[in-house]
């Protein structure tokens, strides 16, 4: 890809996000009840490709159960409020209450609480016990330290997870995690991430891992991109990371799925994030919008309470409807919000295709007027697309 002069002394190369692309449709079209909108992660089979972000205000263990039966799988915070107190619900009842202004100190100080290895056991029981995949998230920082109460607790899948994780991270003043070896060693399958290029994640790839998240900085209540200057449009990324992944398959003969982390609002950016190349997506605030979510209306990233450094902000997400509502319908509402998964299967319907991984051949172009073409009156009454 040409690179654009930034200056003398520096060049780059034109990065998309989802708002800059549009899925061409095909000579084909399908009926939607004909697609196969389901995902194979290891020994695991879903019927929707979703996975539950990762953060308080989305997953608590009943969330991670209902998300479960309506086939996506919840990803549990192993570092969160359900971890660090026997009872979290008063918490989550004052972080919704706190102003603008006092939301981050206070959080800081009510994560402050130690994780207990104990309550990463009670939790993960608890969600294994409906009969559900269970699937926990835990920074490389702590997975050495808490990697016996995950195998107690029998996890199915774990997600070892950062605002950028790499297979060579390098300290002076720290014993870093040597993320290849825990990986072959660790007896639950791994997913690990965040990564947003090509090299980082074939080299995530190549540490054993399952399946590699792809995003930095493009979630709804994430600051990174402001305060550390990093980042990389979702749908650049994401092709990128397919890219890397058609390598790893041919060096080794081992598929790694890639999985679309952040900057999906709408069902349409779903469908994009699978076009671009993703095996399935994680999402977060859409999800903190149903009326079963722990954030009571609310919804903050994992590095929002960081001591020193915060990197997310605690963001309103006005309810919209139950976790069915969201993920499969029935909508009641014009605008992409509601009925995620349904929106997919239309568009791979659409676009005449049948399973998702046809899906990923789906030809895309550049196309800045998508979103504004033709859609004035849209626009001045702020509903539809422009609400």
């Amino acid at each position: 890809m040409a690179e654009i002069e930034i200056g003398i002394g520096k060049s780059g190369r034109r990065a998309y996000g989802f708002d800059d692309i549009a899925i061409v449709p095909s000579r084909r079209t399908r009926d939607p009840e004909d697609v196969d909108i389901s995902w194979e992660i290891d020994a695991y089979c879903f019927d929707l490709p979703l996975m539950a972000a990762a953060m308080d205000g989305v997953v608590s263990p009943a969330t991670a159960i209902e998300v479960g039966r309506l086939g996506g799988v919840g990803v549990l915070n192993l570092e969160g409020l359900w971890t660090r107190y026997d009872d979290p619900e008063p918490l989550f009842e004052e972080i919704s209450t706190l102003d603008n202004d006092k939301a981050t100190a206070r959080m800081q100080q009510i994560y402050a609480e130690p994780v207990k290895p104990e309550l990463i056991t009670r939790r993960v029981r608890e969600i294994r016990d409906a009969g559900v995949t269970s699937c926990a998230s835990i920074t490389p920082q702590r997975a050495e330290q808490y990697a016996a109460a995950v195998i107690d607790a029998e996890l199915d899948l774990l997600v070892i997870q950062g605002t950028v994780v790499s297979a060579e991270h390098v300290s002076s003043t720290v014993e870093p995690l040597n993320l290849k070896k825990f990986i072959r060693e660790f007896e639950i399958p791994v997913i690990v991430g965040g990564c947003a290029s090509a090299q980082a994640a074939l080299h995530l790839m190549r540490t054993g891992a399952v399946g590699v998240l792809v995003g930095v900085g493009p979630g709804n209540a994430c600051t990174t991109r402001g305060v550390l200057g990093i980042g990389v449009p979702q749908a650049t990324a994401i092709a990128d990371a397919a890219g890397a992944r058609m390598r790893h398959l041919h060096e080794t003969g081992v598929y790694v799925h890639v999985i679309a982390d952040g900057g999906m609002s709408r069902g349409g950016d779903i469908a994009k994030a699978i076009a671009c190349g993703a095996d399935a997506v994680m999402i977060g605030s859409p999800l903190a919008a149903a009326h079963e979510a722990p954030g009571r209306g609310f919804h903050w990233g994992m590095a929002t309470f960081h001591p020193t450094l915060p990197r997310g902000a605690r963001v309103r997400t006005p309810v919209r409807g139950s976790l069915q509502e969201i993920l499969v319908g029935p909508a009641h509402e014009n605008d992409g919000r509601l009925n995620l998964f349904g929106a997919l299967r239309t568009s791979m319907a659409t676009c005449g295709y049948q399973t998702v991984k046809d899906f990923q051949k789906a030809e895309v172009m550049v196309a800045p007027a998508l979103q504004t073409e033709g859609k004035t009156l849209q626009r001045d009454q702020q509903i539809g697309m422009c609400n």
